[in-house]
């Protein structure tokens, strides 16, 4: 019996290094949204879309909550090109296997494709 409770104290041991691994795993983050909590965002989706709002709540997943959501709309003719309209969405859940790319919209600026050829 003795051998038996020895070999319980063990177990519960290397359960609890296990455990210790979680947790280093669980801290790690390729993204760390945090600062950007209450601030507006950017983003851009796979298929084209992009939208913008106030990054109210990630999960490490990267889905989103945002609130006051703009989506800026699409050329039919170019699903990648963005058209000057927009449209209200408000309070939205962008699921974090379709986001491709955040940015804070402070500091950020549009400029021309370096790697076009000028039309002549």
């Amino acid at each position: 019996m003795s051998a038996q409770g020895g070999g319980g104290g063990g177990g519960g041991g290397t359960g609890g290094a296990a455990g210790d691994q979680k947790d280093r795993k669980r801290k790690e983050s390729i993204l760390d949204l945090s600062k950007y909590l209450d601030k507006p965002i950017r983003v851009k989706f796979s298929g084209g879309r992009e939208a913008a709002g106030t990054l109210k709540g990630y999960d490490p997943l990267v889905n989103l909550v945002l609130d006051d959501t703009t989506e800026y709309m699409r050329d039919s003719d170019d699903p990648y090109k963005l058209t000057e309209e927009t449209r209200t969405l408000g309070l939205v859940v962008c699921r974090g296997t379709s986001v491709v790319l955040i940015c804070p919209v402070d500091g950020m600026e549009s400029i021309p494709n370096p790697f076009l050829n000028p039309e002549t």
